[in-house]
Formats: C-alpha cells, sequence, structure tokens
C-alpha cells in the first residue's frame, strides 16, 4: 500500500520553518537561522518528528539549484563595474584567507598526515566559509543610512565577486574530489597522486567554463528574443526552470563539477536579459520560498546531530567560529587596506563579509555528498554559520558608531 507520510512531513518542514523563522526575524536575524534550528529541533537531536527520506532528499536537492540559480540571476554586474580592481582584491583575500585558516584549522584536528587528499579534505572545509551572505550587512547598514555610502557599495561589489570565486573554488575541488572518487582516491590517500589523472579533471573543469560560455551566449539570444514578446509571461520563467535544470545536470554528469555551480552560471547568463530578469527573479523566489529551500534548510539542521557531539568537536566548533570570523575581518579588511582604504573602512568592509549562510551550507552539504566532508563534524560547522550570522550586526554596528563617519 502506498504510503503518504511524505505529505506529513512537508507540512510539518514547511510549517515549523516558517514558524521559527518568523521567530529569528524578530530578533534582526535571517530566517535561514530559525529554518536551521527547526531542522535541529524537529529532527533526530530533537523531538525526533522529522526523519530523512528519498523525498526530502531530491526535494532538498531541487532547493539548492533554486537558490543558487536566484543568486546569479540577482548578482549586479553594474554593481562589479563600479567598484573593479578594489572590490576584487577583497573578494580575492577574502576567499583564500578563510580557506587556508579554516582548512588549516580542520587539518589540524583531524587529518595530521600530510598527503594531497587530506590536502584536499581540509580545503574542502575551508571553501564552506569563503562565500559571503551580506543579506544581514545590507540590513544593518541600511537601517543606519550608511549602505549608499563608497565603503557599503564596496562591500556589496566584493560580496558578489567572492561568491563568484567561491563557486570556482568549488568546481575544482568538486572535480578533484570526483576524479579521485572514480580511481585516485586511494592513492592520494595513501599519498601519492596520480597527475594524469587530475591533469583531467582539470581540463573537463576548463571545458566546462568553455560550454557555460558558448551556451550563455546562444541562451541570451533565446532568452532576449523569448522576452521581447512574453516579458510578464509565465512561459518564460517554465523556460528559465529548465534551463536552470539542464545546466545542473550537464555540470554534475558531463563535466563532474557540481550542480549547484550549473545553476549559479544559468542565473549569471540571464541576469544580463534586463527586461525578464525581474519577473523571472520574482517567480522563482516564490516557488523556491514556498516549497524547496524550507526542505532545504530543514534537512541540513536534521542531519546535524548535536547529541554525537564529543569534546574534541565541540572545541573544534568554537575554535572554528573564532576562524570563521576573524578569517574574513583579517582578509577583507587586510585588502581594504592595501587598497587604499582606513583602518575605520577596512574592518567595516571585514566585519560585513563575516556573515555566513544559504551557501555555506550548500558547499558543506556537497563535501559531505562527495566524501569530502566527515558528516561528523556538520554541528561545528552549523554552530559557526549561525554564531557569525549572530555576530555580524552587533560587530557591525559597535564599529560603524565608533568610528569616523563613513563615506
Amino acid at each position: 500500500m502506498e504510503s503518504y507520510t511524505y505529505l506529513l512531513l512537508l507540512a510539518i518542514i514547511l510549517a515549523s520553518t516558517k514558524a521559527f523563522g518568523l521567530l529569528t526575524e524578530k530578533v534582526h536575524l535571517p530566517q535561514v537561522v530559525g529554518a536551521l534550528l527547526a531542522g535541529i529541533i524537529m529532527g533526530p537531536s530533537g523531538f525526533g518528528v522529522l526523519q530523512s527520506t528519498d523525498f526530502l532528499v531530491k526535494t532538498a536537492e531541487i532547493g539548492v539549484i533554486m537558490l543558487m540559480f536566484t543568486a546569479g540571476i540577482d548578482t549586479e554586474l553594474e554593481e562589479l563595474k563600479k567598484t573593479g580592481a578594489r572590490a576584487f582584491a577583497i573578494a580575492v583575500l577574502g576567499v583564500i584567507v578563510p580557506l587556508a585558516l579554516c582548512g588549516s584549522l580542520y587539518f589540524v584536528f583531524f587529518l595530521k598526515e600530510l598527503t594531497f587528499y587530506n590536502l584536499l579534505k581540509a580545503a574542502f572545509v575551508g571553501s564552506v566559509f569563503s562565500a559571503t551572505s551580506v543579506g544581514i550587512t545590507v540590513e544593518t547598514l541600511n537601517e543606519m543610512g550608511k549602505l549608499k555610502t563608497t565603503t557599503g557599495t564596496t562591500l556589496l561589489s566584493a560580496a558578489l565577486i567572492d561568491d563568484i570565486l567561491g563557486i570556482i573554488v568549488l568546481s575544482v575541488l568538486t572535480g578533484l574530489s570526483g576524479g579521485m572518487a572514480s580511481g585516485g582516491g586511494e592513492q592520494a590517500a595513501a599519498g601519492s597522486l596520480d597527475l594524469g589523472a587530475v591533469g583531467f579533471v582539470l581540463l573537463r573543469i576548463v571545458l566546462f567554463f568553455v560550454f557555460v560560455l558558448v551556451v550563455g551566449f546562444v541562451a541570451k539570444k533565446f532568452f532576449e528574443h523569448l522576452s521581447e514578446e512574453h516579458w510578464h509571461s509565465r512561459r518564460i520563467a517554465v523556460w528559465a526552470l529548465a534551463f536552470a535544470l539542464i545546466m545542473s545536470y550537464c555540470a554534475e554528469e558531463f563535466f563532474g563539477v557540481a550542480d549547484i555551480t550549473g545553476a549559479y552560471f544559468a542565473g549569471l547568463i540571464l541576469c544580463n536579459v534586463s527586461r525578464s530578469r525581474q519577473f523571472v527573479a520574482k517567480k522563482f523566489t516564490v516557488a523556491s520560498y514556498m516549497v524547496f529551500t524550507p526542505v532545504f534548510f530543514a534537512s541540513v539542521g536534521m542531519k546535524t546531530n548535536l547529541t554525537s557531539m564529543n569534546s574534541q568537536i565541540f572545541v573544534f566548533a568554537l575554535c572554528l567560529i573564532v576562524a570563521a570570523i576573524l578569517s574574513k575581518i583579517i582578509g577583507c579588511g587586510g585588502a581594504g587596506k592595501l587598497v587604499g582604504m582606513t583602518n575605520h573602512q577596512a574592518l567595516i568592509v571585514g566585519i560585513g563579509m563575516v556573515a555566513r549562510s544559504e551557501v555555506a551550507l550548500m558547499v558543506a552539504q556537497k563535501g559531505i555528498n562527495a566524501g569530502m566532508i566527515d558528516p561528523v563534524i556538520l554541528p561545528a560547522i552549523v554552530l559557526s554559520v549561525i554564531a557569525s550570522a549572530l555576530s555580524t550586526p552587533i560587530l557591525l554596528k559597535t564599529a560603524v558608531h565608533r568610528g569616523p563617519e563613513l563615506e
């Protein structure tokens, strides 16, 4: 007899994530924190009402794809042009420093033996904390009337570039881990490395970006033509969803790159179709946040089994929280100082880039699926994401009020 339990599970997820999301929003935190807490409390760590099923896994994956497509289509390329090299320098160090610091921390705690395979696993953990979520920063600066300053604009542009660089890093790491899984993993784990296999993986990644350029040119022309008469029609949103799913499939199936990378670049391609861009983004946002996105965040919360945390994981979590916060302040703030910002401006930029959210959780999930991140440390990652979200508005308001007027 067919079971309809999945309907009840879906209803519980939607209701609980919305309820907890509203509660966290009341204390000026993003609803994603509430959705994570809902998964933790309703999952195995709490009441045990929610259990992972194949239906929820597939639904969560679609949620990730839709989230990344929306992030891509919301990218403001004009903002990137305005701030140019300054924002790029901040974004580069904003990726490198967390990658190195958080990855090294994981290596010291759990790996210790210096092999290429272990370095790749450490890099995967570091990449989780490379991406920035500036939603909290935008809300805080806007509340204080500082969003439209030069510092605010530079911060936003750096965050956009930061996400793009983070996705490229994820593409390379996913490709390398996929290559090892298909034959090089045991050698790499033992300390040796098949350079031919690595070269083939890197070639596939390069071919993926060539594929994106070619498909992007054709898709942009197609959607521009479609937008001439049907920019406000639901059919263009359907075409966009199909395009995002196809790009996700091709990325994973043919190039060994994470499906969310394909989805992100699908959105990035369509962000140039100005006439229908806002309409498509609006339709995606509604569909995503109605069903798919809550399931993704709840599923991450469900997998965060706090009861399995031992003293080592707890100490690692505390160290990871400190590393996650300091790495952005040092990396982005240091880069800001190098490109001519004042100490105060550089500090604001560094703090503004601290918050992590959706992308960090998605990268962590990809790392677990690829066998590069041990699920045991997921609670530490989730706690670090929540801590960064909690600390950003507090640190940002303190820094803005105690320094000179922002330009």
